[in-house]
């Protein structure tokens, strides 16, 4: 019979329950220092837009937006390349003047915290234009013509290059699918590491494991995809480079993992947990990637969460935009883990059979 474990004393367990809640409150403190620096208020950094205009107007708007480091501003030929521009893209919005006429272009898919930045900006900055051409004609003594009167109050003309889906109407939904293929890739990571007990490493085991992951991720980006239809969330997208990318996203994730449990043992899985504690709030999937700290920004698009809110939003919305930088990070995590699983599993293969062929020489000579 085992014997029965001797009751820990009052004393001790007391210690043992200050530290924990004294390790709970640090990370708790650790991760809303974090969350707040990166998203209490999200502010433009180099935010590209664009302009069309004459000279003028455009060395006019290119100071008042550059000022600060907020936007960057890139100026096109005319309003198609704008449109354009917006749809891969290249620019979150602009402005194209016609005449003395201004319309603001924003793609509200794209983002719509700046899309409503773009309108609020815009409509104070028209209004204050058509105020001082009143005060000016009033100061002067000359009669004010009743269509500035009327642009005082009216909104000035927008137009919207990408709207969102009225099924998407607040542009969550993207959001909340990484966060669940995030949340999902590293559940199944721990469980299918736990397969791992049950055999003895070799090549063969490693092949099995990497097989399962790529089973996992095409059925990952396969329920997606379906509890995305159910909601009419993506309706309109290219639905074989979403799946793709969805899939690409859930084997980043899982493989990377793996492959770090692989290296330093059962705390490589913490890996899988930063991606959803850390990633996720920087991957630009909830605010744009322009609107968070350059850092976040930076690091945000080289992790798996970011990386996938790019592919999956433009295969959702923007099929002009390039996604191969997107693609080519995600592929990367999931190609170099899948080779550290199996690489480590023929690795330690070999040695075991070394030591067998070692044990059987010196039981030979004795």
């Amino acid at each position: 019979m085992s014997e029965t474990p001797p009751p820990v004393g009052l004393r001790t367990l007391s210690r043992l329950g200050l530290a924990i809640a004294a390790m709970g409150a640090l990370i708790q403190l650790v991760l809303g220092v974090y969350y707040l620096a990166m998203a209490h208020s999200p502010a433009p950094e180099d935010l590209p837009v664009g302009i069309v205009g004459t000279a003028e107007q455009r060395a006019q708007l290119t100071a008042a937006l550059e000022d600060g480091g907020d936007f960057a501003v890139e100026e096109y030929d005319d309003a198609a390349a704008l449109r354009q521009a917006i749809r891969e893209r290249d620019a979150y919005g602009g402005v194209a003047f016609a005449g003395q006429q201004p319309t603001l272009y924003v793609a509200t898919a794209a983002s719509p915290s700046v899309a409503n930045l773009f309108k609020a900006s815009f409509t104070k900055a028209y209004q204050d234009q058509v105020r001082q051409q009143v005060d000016q004609l009033v100061a002067a003594g000359q009669p004010v013509p009743a269509e500035n009167v009327a642009a005082l109050t009216a909104a000035p003309p927008v137009e919207d290059v990408v709207p969102l889906p009225e099924e998407d109407s607040a542009g969550s939904s993207l959001g909340f699918v990484i966060q669940a293929l995030c949340l999902g890739g590293s559940i199944a990571s721990l469980a299918l590491g736990r397969l791992r007990g049950l055999t003895e490493r070799s090549t063969a085991r490693g092949l099995g494991h990497a097989a399962l992951l790529v089973v996992y991720a095409l059925a990952s980006a396969a329920v997606a995809l379906l509890a995305m239809a159910m909601f009419g969330v993506g309706k309109d997208a290219d639905h074989l480079v979403l799946f793709g990318g969805l899939a690409l996203i859930s084997l980043a994730v899982t493989a990377s993992t793996a492959a770090c449990v692989a290296l330093v043992g059962p705390a490589g899985s913490l890996l899988g947990g930063l991606y959803f504690t850390l990633g996720l709030i920087i991957s630009g999937s909830s605010i744009a990637p322009e609107m968070l700290p350059r850092l976040g920004h930076a690091v945000g698009q080289l992790l798996p969460p970011g990386a996938g809110a790019t592919v999956a939003r433009d295969a959702m919305y923007f099929p002009d935009a390039s996604t191969v930088p997107a693609f080519v990070v995600l592929g990367a995590y999931a190609v170099v883990g899948l080779l550290v699983i199996v690489l480590t599993n023929a690795a330690a293969n070999r040695t075991r059979a070394h030591r067998l062929l070692a044990r059987d020489a010196d039981a030979d000579r004795v």
